[in-house]
């Protein structure tokens, strides 16, 4: 094989590793279920139920939820409130802009230039509820999840988080202890996560937002981990829509903008992409291969000396032409 058809197929096939290795992960959520963390109907006392009381608390009765001030949308007020009405013993926590950069500020000044550089502003809203659960503990919800029952069922597990569809987990639910293991890792990599992509959708999505935790939660699970570090999932049934869910959602994703349709749009065919995306990528590997032989084969010339047949019976008779670079013309 010629020096430079393989210095080709080289440089391909680095170019192929580098691209397999950023996206492996986002590959295997596609496959991941959550049903070794599961937390499932069984697992959750019924409403009202004594058993409740018999299980002991291991997060804190802190609900944490974020809004740039004090003065909550009307249409927001609702589902708010159901969460403050349901616990009244619990602690409530708004998180406003002011609020949150003076908690980044004091407690963990080394993220203050990230977090004051990030280009949106829902960025720094998802970033502030990974550190406040890290430090305090606690349930994060989000505006638009209104309560639907008690959460005290899930305080009983030291970290848990919501499947969503169809792919991977949401942030927009979360409960934890203090200083648990994933949620310090997932603050640690807010910074190498920090990248700006051609769509806004996707530099919030991958740098802060349910992307960027799935990614960092699979890695989390890859290799198994303690039952005290365990991060349990809740699932989409026990999440809303039956009597027995803990949430009601109303009307959010006040961030998402048209580039946000779009890939909508890809996760609703992502079967026809799946296939769409191999293919357009073996186009671009042939057509670079045709122009390197393009490119190789006219900086080639010929000499006059004519080359014996390797078959007997046609020996001695000219069958071509010794092809010589031109540096040797």
């Amino acid at each position: 094989m010629r020096k430079g058809l393989v210095i080709f197929v080289v440089v391909n096939l680095v170019i192929l590793g580098v691209i397999l290795n950023e996206v492996f992960t986002l590959i295997t959520l596609l496959f991941e279920d959550c049903s070794k963390d599961a937390i499932h109907a069984i697992d959750i006392p019924a409403l009202n139920s004594s058993f409740v009381d018999l299980r002991p608390q291991l997060i804190p009765k802190i609900i944490h939820q974020t809004w740039q001030d004090e003065s909550i949308p009307e249409k927001w007020q609702v589902p708010q409130q159901s969460c403050i009405d349901l616990h009244s013993d619990y602690e409530y926590k708004l998180w406003t802009d002011k609020k949150s950069r003076e908690f980044i500020a004091t407690e963990y000044p080394w993220f203050l230039e990230t977090f004051d550089g990030y280009p949106y502003p829902i960025m720094r809203a998802d970033s502030i509820r990974y550190f406040v659960l890290a430090h305090f503990g606690g349930v994060y919800v989000d505006l638009d999840d209104g309560c639907s029952r008690r959460l005290d069922p899930l305080l009983t597990y030291p970290a848990w988080l919501r499947k969503t569809t169809p792919t991977g987990i949401s942030n927009d639910a979360m409960g934890s202890i203090p200083q648990h293991p994933f949620f310090l890792r997932v603050i640690d990599s807010l910074q190498p996560y920090n990248r700006r992509w051609p769509l806004p959708y996707v530099t919030v999505m991958y740098s802060t937002g349910p992307m960027f935790l799935s990614v960092i939660w699979k890695e989390y699970i890859r290799w198994g981990t303690t039952e005290e570090a365990r991060v349990r999932v809740l699932m989409p049934e026990e999440y809303n829509k039956h009597p027995w869910s803990f949430f009601t959602v109303y009307k959010g994703s006040s961030w998402h903008d048209d580039d946000a349709k779009a890939v909508f749009w890809m996760g609703r065919h992502w079967l026809f992409l799946t296939f769409l995306v191999p293919s357009i990528l073996a186009v671009l590997y042939f057509f670079g291969f045709w122009v390197y032989k393009r490119r190789y084969t006219r900086n080639t010339v010929y000499s006059e000396k004519p080359k014996t047949s390797r078959f007997w019976w046609r020996r001695g008779t000219p069958t071509g032409f010794k092809r010589l670079s031109q540096h040797e013309v």
